[in-house]
């Protein structure tokens, strides 16, 4: 049976009113034409639903038995109109957020999380951590949403970067190599390690790999890496063995390990690497690009005083 919300929603006016110059005054149509469709509707029913009075109309019995169902029915429509325009703005629905392992160290991601949550509670947030290689590949698929990365550039042509900040590395080394480095000193030029041991975590090609390399580089020498930690969690490890130093974002240093000292590096320009989110092109989802201006918004740096 063919009733659409139109028609319902008439006659639920109507049955309201109590008379049809008014339901059509409170509709903002002609009443001719509402009586048409009033009838239309009791032909598809099959029934009467409303009986003529000398002054207005009447539920019959068929209308009383009809009425809540059809409040019920043009409810449900306004709900099911409304989730939609609320997922179309990115108010409603889901978000899976892959992360590298280093991301959630730094305050800015459980800052944006925190934010976005607090911003649209009604989307739900799924949290995955894994090295970046993996991360781009499971978004390229689809299997997550958006990821907050290390990695300056972010493979695959659909995919691209959206960089957040430069965020400075530091020195993380046995702690008892201190008195033979640095001494008691809390910065040490990076030029001091060239004769150590590295341990490096991440792959070639990974952002904190990179990006220790070329620091080691503009320093003068090639790490000696004797290690390669496929976690920060087991580079550091390493570090507390004494196996070798290794760099490591400023924000690792909240990461207390027994045997690891954290120094800074020495120079008026430090070596850095990439916090930054890896979306989809022309990313469709709103809920994904809310996401990534709340991100973007919490890094951007706040405007001077006067």
């Amino acid at each position: 049976m063919d009733l659409d919300a139109r028609l319902l929603r008439y006659f639920v006016t109507v049955a309201e009113e109590g008379h049809v110059t008014r339901a059509a005054e409170r509709l903002g149509i002609q009443q001719p034409p509402l009586s048409q469709q009033i009838r239309v509707l009791e032909e598809r029913v099959g029934a009467t639903l409303l009986r003529r009075k000398a002054r207005g109309v009447e539920l019959t019995d068929a209308g009383r038995a009809m009425l809540q169902h059809a409040r019920d029915a043009l409810a449900g429509i306004d709900r099911a109109v409304d989730a939609a325009r609320r997922a179309a703005r990115g108010e409603e629905g889901r978000i899976a957020i892959g992360m590298a392992p280093t991301a959630p160290f730094h305050p800015l991601v459980p800052q944006a999380i925190r934010a976005f949550r607090q911003v649209y509670p009604s989307v739900a947030v799924s949290l995955e951590e894994a090295l970046t290689d993996e991360l781009v590949d499971r978004l390229a698929a689809g299997h997550i949403d958006v990821a907050v990365v290390r990695n300056r550039l972010c493979g695959p042509e659909p995919l691209e970067l959206v960089p957040l900040l430069d965020e400075a590395m530091i020195i993380a080394l046995p702690v008892g190599w201190l008195r033979r480095t640095a001494g008691r000193r809390s910065t040490l030029p990076l030029e001091r390690l060239a004769d150590e041991p590295f341990v490096v975590y991440g792959p070639p090609g990974s952002g904190i790999h990179d990006a220790t390399v070329a620091a080691c580089a503009r320093a003068g020498f090639a790490p000696r890496i004797v290690q390669l930690a496929p976690r920060f969690t087991s580079a550091l490890g390493l570090v507390s063995a004494g196996l070798g130093a290794t760099l490591v974002p400023r924000s690792m240093r909240r990461f207390d390990l027994d045997g690891v000292a954290y120094l800074s590096i020495a120079g008026d320009a430090p070596p850095t690497v990439v916090l930054g989110m890896a979306t989809r092109r022309f990313e469709p989802s709103a809920t994904v690009r809310n996401f990534v201006a709340i991100a973007r918004g919490r890094a951007a740096p706040a405007p001077r005083r006067a």
